[in-house]
Order: C-alpha cells, then structure tokens, then sequence
C-alpha cells in the first residue's frame, strides 16, 4: 500500500510504500476512494497546538511519532474483512467514524469514544486516509452512504459532525433567538447549513473572508458581516443591533473567543470548537452575572454521526461540492498549503485515481 505520510521534523508529504494489512477478527480493510482535508492537518504538520501563553502542546505527547498517516474524513470501499465482521461485505461502499477510544473507560462504554482520556483516533494515533488502504478495527465505525456522494459524504466524518455536535449543546433554542457562527470556513458553514435543516431562522455568521460569508448566506445565513482585526464586541453589535443567545465559536482565537464573551446575551451558552490557539483571559465574576454557559466541543459521537448521515439522506441539508484534489503526496501538500493560506474557501475532498 502506498500512504502519504506526514514527517513532523520538516513538514513535508512523502510517498511511504509498505505492507497492506490483513483484517482479523472484527477488523475491516477499506480502499480508499476519498479523503478529506481538514484544518487541523495544517497543525498536526506542525507537531504542535498553540496555547497562548502556555506554550505549544506538542502532539507527540498525544501519541503521534516522528511520522503520521493523517486523514480521518474518509469514504472507501470495503476490499478484505476479519473472520468475525457480520455486517460489511467486500464491495460496501462507506463512512468512517474516525474518533476512536480505548473502547474500556466510561467515555467508551457510554458511547462517547471522542471523549476518551486515551484516543486511538483514526488519522491522528492510527494511520489515516492520506494512503490507498486504510484498516479499521471494528466494522461497528463504518456507516452506510447508499444515495449520497461520497466526495460529500466524506465530510460528514469531521466537518459535519463537529458542528452537528456543536449545535447539540445549544439547542433547543426559540427558531428566532439568533445564533453566531463565528468562522465560517469549512465546519462553520456546515453549521450554517445543519442549523437550517433543523428549522433554525435566525443565522449570524462572521469571518474575516466575504466569499466565505457569500457562501455562509448560500447555506441559509439570515445575517453576514465582514469583521478584521480590529472587531470587537461593541462594534459588531453595532453593525448587527443582537444579542447570540448561542454562540459557537469555530476560529476560538484570542481575538474571537473575548468577542463572543463579551457579545453574548446573558443566559446564553457559548461553544468553543476551533483549535486556531490563543487564550482567553476574561472577568470570573462577569461569569456569574451574564450566567453564561462555555463550553469545549470536540468533534462528535458515533451515535451523532450516524444521526447526521441520516439526515442527509432525508435531503435536509443542503450539499455542497467539495473542492477536488488527487489522492498523492502533492495533493495532500497542495491542499494543506492552500488551507494553511487561505486561498480555498469550503471544504476540500482528494480523490483517488485507482
């Protein structure tokens, strides 16, 4: 199998060809078809996090090597299983839930494998989509896409489900309380778009980007406004006489995370998801007299993916196509440069050639 691996020390692609697994037992072998690029990618090419003041969190301590198989929004086709798979035949072609556990602690056993203390993450700790096979270690991570397309469907495994998650832990809300989505590159403008599906009427989304913010109104945004590096919460509620009474943050920068502090309503909950570095240093007392809500958002559960591919397929969110890239070492390199640059606005999907 050829993969395109990740080397930390001078971030470069290179085409490693090695042995092709063998599936046992409840394991499954896929063929990669596509594999989506994510902006996190751009900071695991990096080795590092950044955390304000705190320094770096390297990701070698998060269980990544000198070199890594990245990619976890991936569509294959089952090529091989293990003697004991029962439900995927070879042929199948499906989603992978990437956010793996250790399958033992609390988090496992209820279902929340993106909440383990010791991930095991496809992509990330286990090698990823950026390669022609991929071995999954139990067919329970693969979900049908039958009637979706899957350069689309592959974005569901990150983009999708971290915002479909995200919008879990603000809703229910009134449909007309307004909601901020601040970013809206790829994970915020599946958000604009979830939030639609559900009935959701009143969308504030902000970038820096306007042809992010066009393509945010395409996906059912109500209110769009262009912020710089001088924004803050009084000039943007200003511009947009309201009040969040949610707010969920994908950029979670120095700069966005005091602004929705500050702009939100008393009462009303804030989700940080981005993982753009920074800190946020804020009043303790502010805390209790705006009664607000913050809370952390990591991807999502097996259980909201599946919900979410669901959803899909009932034709409710609207779907949009991906940016195209060949599946290759210069492919993962050019997409991620693009990224890392800003020149791409929505999401990006390599495709394999095979």
């Amino acid at each position: 199998m050829r993969s395109f691996t990740a080397f930390a020390a001078d971030r470069t692609i290179r085409e490693i060809d090695s042995e092709t697994p063998v599936p046992t037992g409840k394991e499954v072998l896929l063929r990669t078809t596509h594999s989506g690029v994510c902006h996190s990618d751009i900071h695991a090419r990096d080795g590092y996090f950044d955390l304000g003041s705190r320094g770096k969190l390297s990701l070698a301590s998060r269980g990544m090597g000198e070199s890594f198989v990245m990619g976890h929004e991936v569509v294959g086709e089952v090529l091989a299983v293990g003697a004991e798979v029962t439900d995927r035949k070879i042929g199948d072609r499906v989603l992978l839930y990437p956010w793996l556990g250790c399958t033992e602690c609390v988090q496992c056993v209820n279902g929340a494998e993106n909440a383990c203390g010791a991930p095991r993450s496809i992509g990330i700790q286990l090698p990823g989509g950026y390669a022609d096979h991929v071995l999954v270690p139990h067919e329970k991570y693969l979900l049908d896409i039958e009637g979706l397309d899957p350069a689309w469907a592959a974005t569901l495994a990150c983009s999708g489900v971290t915002s479909f998650s995200a919008i879990n832990k603000i809703l229910p809300l009134p449909p007309e309380a307004p909601v901020a989505i601040i970013g809206a590159g790829g994970v915020g403008l599946s958000a604009v778009a979830i939030l639609k599906a559900l009935g959701h009427k009143n969308i504030i989304a902000i970038d820096l980007n306007p042809a992010n913010l066009a393509l945010a109104t395409d996906a059912g945004a109500t209110q769009t406004l262009q912020i710089d590096a001088e924004s803050s919460a009084a000039t943007i509620g200003k511009s947009l006489n309201a009040r969040p009474a949610g707010i969920i943050d994908f950029v979670n920068n120095s700069q966005t995370a005091a602004i929705g502090f500050d702009w939100l309503n008393k009462g009303g909950i804030m989700v940080q998801v981005g993982l753009f570095g920074g800190e946020l240093v804020i009043p303790t007392a502010m805390i209790s007299m705006k009664m607000i809500t913050i809370q952390g958002s990591f991807v999502g559960n097996l259980g909201e993916l599946h919900q979410l591919v669901e959803l899909a397929k009932s034709g409710q969110i609207p779907r949009s196509t991906p940016h195209s890239g060949s599946l290759s070492a210069d492919g993962v390199r050019d997409a991620l440069d693009a990224l890392e640059n800003r020149l791409i606005s929505g999401r990006v999907v390599l495709e394999s050639s095979n």
